[in-house]
């Protein structure tokens, strides 16, 4: 017989041990910070959280840059919305950055008649200026090299083109130094 006997509990959860942590709702937190952004020229890009309550937010500004205080503020607001004796969470505020790609229709409107680059699901890759954006894609500027009738050589030629989200892996802004 086993020294511990037949009630070896070692191993298995204790049935007192409640996991009170439950996932908190991104729709949740949209409303929240809603007022605020609002009021402050900001729009939301982006709500993640996963099992453990890591959230991460991310901002962005209509018509200039998200400075620290943007930030702090959101985050205030979400840190008094949330209860942590309930809820165990990490919370991380950003702006979209100029290095990440576009997720919402905002993104794409503050970015029309500026340069931006594109990657194809096809793997093309392409620069172009945002010309509008909609629900289903956006009409561009890009300069492509394309073959002329009666030429042997593609020539470079300006061409306006709708690309629809779906064509698309990613679009971020152009970076020049």
């Amino acid at each position: 017989m086993h020294p511990i006997g037949e009630n070896d509990v070692r191993g298995q959860k204790s049935p007192y041990f409640v996991n009170s942590t439950e996932m908190i709702e991104k729709e949740y937190i949209k409303n929240l910070v809603s007022n605020y952004l609002e009021q402050n020229s900001l729009f939301l890009v982006d709500v993640e959280n996963d099992k453990e309550n890591n959230i991460e937010v991310t901002i962005e500004s209509n018509d200039s840059t998200v400075v620290l205080e943007d930030c702090v503020n959101v985050s205030h607001i979400i840190d008094k919305g949330l209860d942590r004796e309930k809820e165990d969470y990490s919370l991380t505020v950003t702006s979209a950055g100029l290095d990440r790609p576009f997720k919402v229709l905002r993104q794409y409107q503050k970015y029309s008649g500026k340069d931006v680059d594109i990657v194809m699901k096809n793997g093309e890759k392409l620069s172009a200026v945002i010309i509008s954006a909609e629900e289903a894609g956006i009409e561009v500027a890009l300069t492509k090299l394309v073959k002329l009738e009666g030429k042997k050589r593609k020539e470079k030629q300006e061409l306006r083109e709708f690309i629809k989200y779906s064509e698309m892996k990613s679009v971020k802004p152009k970076i020049t130094i």
